[in-house]
């Protein structure tokens, strides 16, 4: 077993849940997060955001599933994002689950 978490910007949460289903996932819980980015450290050439910190409304997912649910679901993720030409992409994470009752 699995524990799969995603976070992605509130805009992709339709995304999100589509490629869930496609992956066998139907049962999953998420919730509103503020997104935060510090781009303090960044030149002001490269900071389009125009400050030097940043939020973003966003959304984080969780599931417990099976490997190859959540193997599903991290590829098509990953090809979301190879086609975004934004900044934002949809982040997956895939946890070993020890033990669970």
């Amino acid at each position: 077993m699995k524990l799969l978490i995603v976070t992605a910007i509130k805009v992709f949460e339709k995304e999100v849940k589509v490629m869930l289903k496609k992956s066998g996932i139907h049962i999953f819980s998420y919730t509103d997060i503020n997104g935060f980015r510090d781009l303090s450290e960044e030149s002001v050439e490269s900071n389009w955001f125009g400050s030097e910190m940043n939020e973003n409304d966003s959304l984080m997912f969780y599931s417990f599933a099976n490997e190859e649910k959540t193997d599903l679901l991290f590829n098509y993720a990953n090809e979301f994002n190879s086609k975004q030409k934004t900044l934002s992409k949809i982040h997956v994470v895939i946890l070993n689950v020890e033990k669970s009752n």
